[in-house]
């Protein structure tokens, strides 16, 4: 019998879970829906500690508005930890209800405000727009902290998926215009490489489930307007392009086993603490991509989420008193 090489507690969920695999521009946008409709498939808690909202950011100049979903605190404080997070759904699909759940526990258990962005989406926005509409909410927090109440000296970037590859190249972005100190990047199982299942091919044990190698090419030619794996990608597109990683905020990357993202997030996460980066890393065995959004109650959903809460909690906890900026 051959063996399976998915952890037993992920396996019964696979037959009911969406797949991109196919993904093109005449099933975008049945995609798009099967997407959203299975993320409001999944029970979780609603965290009725937690204050929901909406608002909308002015955007990158010539560009509309970007909207923003904000969670905070019931009881906030008046200078709380603040986290622009950065939705999945590999650049061509998604807004923030699909992270909607763990952005609530986020808030609930770390007392963090978290201002979500819903960045426009490619074919129909291709790069820079989503970077640019992310750096725009970055800034936006960044500029009205004491408004806000949050505290700019304790200001994280995370995301998840393609969310997570925005993240890295919002960091990259953020060091270079020297406009804004970030204080951490949340990198879960980050889409960081155009060449992956294009001009770099991963072991075939990877990439098999929910996010595959076609997939992959079709959201990076769509973001790109190009061939992904094409000279002269900007690091601002694919932070994998980036050449230089020093004086990036300390990072966590965690990812599943099997997911089509592995071997470029640990050589991403190897490239940061070459660079000197403090970056912690997390690899679930037998997990594929997004493992946690769907079967969040499993115990390895529960470790992985557990490894990444305690790393936000770290870098929260700093103590900025004696160097204010």
């Amino acid at each position: 019998m051959p063996h399976n090489p998915v952890a037993p507690e992920f396996r019964a969920a696979l037959k009911a879970l969406p797949s991109f695999d196919g993904l093109s521009d005449a099933t975008l946008e049945e995609t798009r829906k099967a997407f959203i409709s299975a993320i409001r498939s999944v029970r979780v808690a609603r965290h009725p500690d937690v204050l929901v909202g909406e608002c909308h950011v002015p955007g990158p100049a010539g560009a509309p508005d970007v909207p923003v979903v904000t969670y905070r605190p019931v009881a906030s404080s008046p200078n709380a930890p603040a986290l622009v997070y950065i939705h999945s759904g590999g650049i061509v699909s998604g807004t923030p209800e699909v992270d909607d759940a763990r952005c609530r526990q986020m808030v609930s258990e770390l007392g963090l405000v978290i201002f979500s962005v819903d960045y426009r989406l490619a074919p129909e926005a291709p790069c820079p727009a989503a970077i640019e509409d992310c750096y725009a909410v970055l800034k936006w927090a960044h500029d009205h902290a004491p408004d806000l109440k949050i505290d700019r000296n304790r200001l994280i970037i995370g995301g998840d998926s393609a969310g997570g590859g925005l993240t890295a190249c919002l960091a990259l972005l953020a060091r270079d215009r020297a406009e804004i100190k970030v204080l951490f990047q949340l990198l879960i199982y980050p889409m960081l490489d155009d060449r992956t299942g294009t001009t770099l091919m991963p072991s075939p044990a990877l990439g098999e489930y929910i996010w595959t190698r076609s997939a992959n090419h079709y959201a990076w030619n769509a973001y790109l307007g190009k061939t992904p794996g094409s000279p002269g990608i900007s690091e601002y597109a694919a932070a994998f392009r980036a050449t230089d990683l020093t004086g990036l905020p300390p990072a966590y990357i965690g990812v599943g086993s099997l997911d089509l993202f592995l071997d470029e997030d640990l050589e991403y996460a190897r490239r940061l603490m070459a660079a000197g980066v403090p970056t912690e890393v997390c690899v679930i065995p037998g997990a594929y991509h997004v493992f946690d959004v769907f079967i969040p109650d499993a115990p390895l959903s529960r470790q992985f989420r557990a490894s990444y809460f305690t790393a936000l909690k770290r870098s929260i906890s700093q103590d900025f008193s004696e160097n204010p900026t």
